[in-house]
């Protein structure tokens, strides 16, 4: 069996291993990717229609021209005031996040960690035993996420690491794993059983999950499939956080084809993000909060019970906020999950506008 480390050459590094490209947009595009890498692995690659120029796989993978616009923000949850240690934030009481790495198997263009994935390394964590203090002297939190980048870019040695370090502390109830490779790179999965044999081995000391993101029913291929598979007969359990991307997902019939899919291939619908306002980001993905509903409710008609379990979320600073109905202008929120206590399980209305995206800083949930 081909291991995946035999095909890291392959990839699309740069704008020459694109077929196709326009040529009056090089010098914009070149621009942007200075900023902004660019990085796809040929199995994704192979998936693009190239006679289609609105190909959403393409869209999600290949660099394009509206990333010059940088309205919005590079960091939209406020992951900086909740920054513990380089690379480890705590904005809920019960989770703990570590950015494991800035390296990805693609560089997604819809990112919402632009200002760091596959650019710097100001923010990852490399102080793993002061992280893990950290974790064992707060008896509060009961899970933590290692993400990224993505956190299947590590060696299996330092996943190892990580986990040995993490299933010692008693409290911990669960450790989740964020990677995109099972849409992007399946291959990293199920060509390795060393890392098989390693999810295994802990997920019998801890309970271990993947959080991957399937975002368009064309990514649910065999090979993916097959990953998952994996995963799952070692014992780990597979969730997917979706985000509502205009030009990808944006339609009743493709959202529901996905995540009627997932659940097909068992895997578990978990969160709907609305798209974030981020910097060569927002211009192009993000999508109007009415409209972003009606989409969302037009396709839980065509779901069955298992696949509708999703919720559909905005990650503000002030914490997870779950958009649950609308009534003409005015939309029905609720905290999901908040970094102040004092907001929990709130629920508050706004009046928004066709052209509203996201809520704004100020936001009072006792109004």
């Amino acid at each position: 069996m081909t291991l995946w480390k035999d095909n890291l050459t392959n990839f699309k590094k740069n704008l020459t291993a694109i077929d196709e490209m326009d040529l009056k947009d090089v010098d914009t595009l070149n621009k942007i990717v200075e900023r902004h890498p660019m990085l796809i692995p040929s199995y994704y690659y192979n998936l693009i229609d190239q006679k289609d120029p609105d190909d959403p796989i393409k869209l999600l993978s290949v660099p394009n021209v509206f990333e010059a616009d940088l309205m919005g923000d590079y960091d939209t949850s406020g992951e900086q005031q909740n920054t513990k240690l380089p690379g480890l934030q705590h904005k809920y009481k019960k989770t703990a996040l570590v950015l494991t790495t800035s390296a990805c198997f693609m560089y997604c263009r819809h990112c919402f960690r632009k200002r760091m994935v596959g650019y710097t390394n100001d923010e990852v964590n490399t102080r793993i035993e002061e992280t893990i203090d950290y974790l064992k002297n707060n008896e509060v939190i009961n899970n933590v996420l290692l993400s990224g980048g993505d956190s299947f870019c590590l060696s299996n040695d330092q996943i190892e690491k990580y986990l040995k370090g993490l299933s010692e502390i008693d409290h911990l109830d669960f450790i989740r794993f964020g990677t995109r490779s099972p849409v992007v790179f399946p291959e990293r999965i199920y060509s390795d059983d060393t890392l098989l044999e390693i999810l295994k081995k802990y997920n019998q000391k801890k309970r271990i999950l993947v959080v991957s993101q399937f975002n368009h029913p064309r990514e649910l291929t065999v090979e993916a499939k097959k990953a998952v598979d994996a995963l799952m007969a070692s014992g780990i359990t597979v969730h997917n956080q979706t985000v509502l991307l205009k030009g990808i997902n944006d339609d009743p019939k493709t959202l529901s084809d996905l995540l009627n899919g997932l659940n097909e291939m068992g895997v578990n619908p978990y969160y709907v993000f609305q798209c974030r306002p981020v910097k060569a980001v927002k211009k192009g993905f993000q999508l109007p909060l009415i409209k972003a509903y009606k989409i969302i409710s037009e396709a839980r008609k065509e779901m069955d019970g298992l696949s509708k379990r999703f919720r559909f979320i905005m990650s503000h600073p002030k914490g997870k906020i779950e958009i649950i109905g609308l009534h003409n202008e005015e939309m029905i929120f609720k905290f999901h999950q908040s970094k102040d206590e004092c907001n929990h399980d709130q629920i508050f209305v706004r009046t928004v506008k066709s052209d509203h995206q996201w809520l704004d800083l100020d936001l009072n949930p006792t109004l």
